[in-house]
């Protein structure tokens, strides 16, 4: 990750991070065929890291999915974003590397897998259609990941707190929100 703070991944050599690691070229290959698989694995671990931090480990919230009040079925309260966009504030380079190559590091097997995992509990407490799961998580995910994709690339420069309104406003439509009324009054 340090080689990420000073370039993009483009130019980082399989070399280059063996040297800074100490290890061989054969350790590295031993472990991984290209350099993607490594950021894979990075991502992957600091998803989990993530998750760690947040004390949030998936058989907890799967559970309380059932018996949350309704606004949390968003996954958009204060609670759980703060933590994550301070997390991918933090962590921005490499998860704009993640963003930009988004096909190679198959994020859609991680937006699948949380399909499958977390958003199926909450479609079925919505009474959502089978048939149309699909599309509204693909809608919400892809939705979500622009507005914070469009956030790392400017640096994060915008305040956590307005970010997480901001997607408040987008994702439940909340009228009451500052970010609504700003929209409304730039109208």
């Amino acid at each position: 990750m340090v080689l990420l703070e000073t370039r993009d991944m483009e130019y980082i050599t399989v070399k280059e991070i063996c040297e800074r690691a100490g290890v061989n070229r054969s350790t590295f290959y031993l472990h991984y065929e290209t350099l993607n698989d490594l950021l894979t694995e990075c991502i992957a671990y600091m998803n989990e890291q993530f998750l760690r931090c947040m004390g949030k480990e998936k058989t907890e919230i799967v559970p309380r999915l059932r018996e949350c009040p309704e606004d949390e079925l968003y996954f958009v309260t204060p609670e759980y974003l703060e933590p994550y966009l301070r997390y991918i504030r933090q962590y921005r380079r490499l998860f704009a590397t993640a963003v930009k190559h988004a096909a190679l590091f198959r994020m859609e097997n991680t937006y699948d897998r949380m399909l499958r995992a977390v958003f199926t509990p909450v479609l079925e407490r919505m009474c959502v259609p089978e048939a149309d799961r699909e599309y509204i998580m693909s809608f919400y995910i892809h939705g979500l990941m622009a507005i914070i994709a469009r956030w790392v690339q400017t640096g994060c420069k915008d305040d956590i707190e307005h970010l997480t309104e901001v997607i408040q406003c987008c994702v439940v439509r909340r009228t009451d929100s500052k970010a609504f009324e700003r929209i409304q009054a730039e109208q």
